[in-house]
């Protein structure tokens, strides 16, 4: 029994990280496809895609995105989650309801609401309307965690604080929140990596200026070269690096 869960463990392994070490590997190929046979090492792909202005100019597009939408679904989710937690409401479960409702649509649904929304509203679509609909599918995740993570050992403080004389803004933000940095920071890291990677959303809401994957997008429509799988490990990198600063400096601090 204990050897066949460990051959379901590397199974399961393979068929999730194979397809990336392939992706990887034929970065590397120092031919015009990235198809077997390998023939041999080269850097040059990823000295292409470095220099390719569109790309670079992609990637910190997304780095922003990121960034920003998940800086503003944070604040959102916190203040929705802090106020449903401390303040008696009426309907109080259906507010949840609703705040994590976008979580259990798809993102397509969610883009084609957005799109018809900003075309009705005259809104010309850009990065901006790529972060809002970003906030959207970030603000419940953020929502459920900060909610989660409320406890009874918070209200006293809360209590105090209120008792010695601060004023409520100072006792959300100089108490309430520093008490929640680790849930509020795997809230933010884990919405920067869903944005980063997101591609309905800012492939629809978007329109010069790009996001990295719709930019991968349009790459892919030329055909597959290793410099498609230059830029899918470079993506790849980053999602790694944001899970792994996450555990180091998130989860393990909180075990």
């Amino acid at each position: 029994m204990r050897v066949l869960s460990w051959v379901y463990l590397a199974a399961a392994y393979a068929f999730v990280f194979l397809p990336v070490v392939v992706l990887v590997a034929f970065s590397f190929q120092d031919g015009r496809l990235p198809v077997p046979p390998f023939q041999g090492v080269t850097l040059d792909w990823y000295a292409a895609v470095l220099g390719d202005r569109d790309l670079v100019a992609a990637l910190v597009n997304s780095a922003m995105v990121a960034t920003v939408s998940s800086l503003v679904a944070l604040v959102l989710g916190f203040l929705a989650a802090h106020a449903l937690a401390r303040v008696r409401l009426p309907g109080t479960m259906l507010l949840r309801g609703m705040l994590i409702a976008p979580m259990t649509v798809s993102y397509l649904i969610i883009a084609l609401g957005l799109l018809a929304l900003f075309n009705q509203m005259g809104v010309r679509l850009s990065l901006w309307t790529a972060g809002i609909g970003h906030v959207v599918i970030n603000l419940p995740l953020c929502f459920a965690i900060s909610y989660a993570a409320m406890g009874d050992h918070q209200k006293s403080a809360e209590r105090a604080a209120r008792d010695l004389g601060a004023p409520e803004w100072k006792v959300l933000f100089l108490v309430s929140a520093p008490m929640l940095a680790a849930p509020l920071a795997a809230a933010f890291f884990l919405s920067v990596t869903f944005s980063w990677d997101e591609f309905i959303i800012a492939f629809l809401l978007t329109r010069f200026d790009v996001t990295l994957p719709v930019e991968i997008w349009s790459m892919l429509k030329s055909g597959l070269s290793p410099a498609t799988n230059a830029v899918g490990s470079l993506v790849f990198l980053v999602s790694v690096t944001l899970v792994v600063v996450l555990e180091i400096f998130v989860f393990r601090r909180v075990k």
